[in-house]
């Protein structure tokens, strides 16, 4: 697979100035990202997460070629973002959760006549891309209203479909789901799963709605105080993050502990006992071990939340 986004020892440095006396300010220089290297191959499905302030918008930014790099080397597409922003802008789909790319006052269709004409798409393929972005997101019912009288889910979907219009090869999406109810959200996601495993488009998706990562990506990269943490696969960042699966045990009466080897337990209410493991540690010899009892009733296995696992990474 190769490398679509290539990022080197990137940084973004901006100076502010705080005030010392009625007279005076100092000069401070804020490391927004500070030193990140990575690459997304084409067609990767990559979650890009930290606390609030860590460089995730700055970086994105950064990508689109809206902000120019302090230092280090950025390739997206093969080319130089802030250098070649116009040329770029064929290639990339951005969403920015609380912004808009759309026309307020117009109705939904002639901003994306509009947008169609600014990319320079091809009627037939504009005709195409349309019908197929309108029937996926439900857009139908939408396309003869105003922007300004949609609802903020019916938005963000209107938002998608123009990111997408012009068969872009990578999609940003920086909080795309926020403000969305249950059903928009899982709509939203189950559409980003189709267009990722049907069309091959790169997805960098950043939010601080971990179950968006979790069913959209396939890769995590955590960022912290304009530095990367962390980069790898769900099994790993479990692993490192010190993640523990439960296996909640219902017996016919109430016991001591279990004694099982390569657990402990965690908890007992009853006849209910709660044992937990490494996350990465198979659940199959304490499955077994605890199938040979003849007072067992039922038995769960609970995996562990990935909010509790990037919680503990970044508290470390």
């Amino acid at each position: 697979m190769s490398a679509i986004i290539e990022v080197d020892d990137l940084r973004r440095t901006f100076v502010v100035r705080r005030r010392r006396s009625r007279l005076r300010r100092d000069r401070h220089e804020v490391h927004a990202v500070d030193g990140v290297s990575f690459e997304i191959g084409g067609g990767e499905a990559v979650g890009y997460i930290g606390p609030n302030g860590a460089g995730k918008s700055t970086t994105v930014k950064m990508l689109t070629g809206i902000l120019v790099p302090t230092g280090g080397r950025l390739r997206v597409a093969g080319l130089d973002p802030s250098a070649r922003r116009t040329e770029l802008a064929r290639h990339i789909g951005v969403v920015f959760g609380q912004r808009t790319g759309l026309w307020w006052d117009l109705p939904l269709r002639d901003s994306y006549e509009l947008l169609g004409r600014i990319y320079r798409v091809p009627r037939r393929t504009y005709d195409v891309n349309l019908e197929r972005l309108v029937d996926l997101l439900d857009l139908g019912p939408l396309l003869e209203q105003p922007v300004r009288q949609l609802s903020l889910g019916q938005r963000m979907r209107g938002d998608i479909a123009a990111a997408l219009l012009h068969d872009p090869r990578i999609l940003y999406l920086d909080e795309p789901t926020i403000g969305l109810d249950v059903v928009s959200k899982a709509k939203l996601r189950q559409f980003l799963r189709e267009l990722n495993a049907e069309r091959n488009t790169t997805i960098l998706l950043t939010t601080h709605d971990l179950v968006d990562i979790e069913q959209v990506c396939r890769r995590v990269m955590v960022i912290d105080h304009g530095r990367l943490v962390f980069d790898g696969g769900f099994e790993q960042l479990h692993r490192e993050g010190g993640a523990r699966r439960t296996v909640v045990v219902d017996l016919a009466a109430p016991c001591d502990p279990l004694d099982v080897p390569g657990v402990t337990v965690s908890r007992i209410d009853g006849a209910r006992q709660w044992l937990s493991l490494p996350a990465g540690a198979s659940a199959a010899p304490v499955v077994a071990a605890l199938g040979r009892r003849d007072d067992l009733v039922d038995l769960s296995i609970q995996e562990p939340a990935i909010e509790d696992v990037i919680t503990s990474l970044y508290s470390r």
